[in-house]
């Protein structure tokens, strides 16, 4: 999965495909034409009302592939001490929440020396402990599955 561009439609045409959902139930789902659904196949993005639709309908987080790819491609600056702290009626996000497609992206770009840990850890923002628990959680699983074979 490439979540440095997301192509909304196409991923959200792949999951009808997969789940099998008829035209029909979508266009009486989110009341709109044959049409209409087949632009939105093409569109690159999507209005985030329509976006939370289809994922009611398919049972599946889209905006998740937007946070991931805000983990990968804009982690969250650390302010300086001089900063001063503003406050907001937002909610404030503790961590990032690492799913296990980001952790295997981030593991295959080590693995296939695309990357540096310290280039990981410098481009990504992710913490040195928590890259070398990736990394000793993977070594650990690979020596589970040989034992296994």
């Amino acid at each position: 999965m490439n979540f440095k561009k997301i192509e909304i439609g196409k991923l959200i045409k792949i999951k009808v495909s997969e789940l099998g959902i008829d035209m029909s139930r979508i266009c009486n789902f989110l009341k709109v034409s044959e049409k209409n659904v087949e632009d939105m196949y093409s569109s690159e993005s999507l209005d985030s009302m329509i976006l939370l639709k289809w994922s009611k309908l398919l049972e599946y987080d889209l905006f998740r592939l937007y946070s991931q790819h805000l983990i990968l491609y804009a982690p969250p600056c650390k302010m300086g001490s001089g900063s001063s702290d503003v406050t907001s009626v937002l909610p404030k996000f503790r961590k990032n929440i690492y799913t296990v497609e980001i952790i295997d992206f981030i593991l295959s770009q080590i693995k296939s020396h695309e990357m540096t840990k310290s280039q990981v850890m410098d481009r990504y923002r992710i913490p040195k402990t928590t890259l070398y628990k990736w990394l000793a959680k993977n070594e650990q699983d690979k020596s589970l599955n040989y034992g296994n074979e």
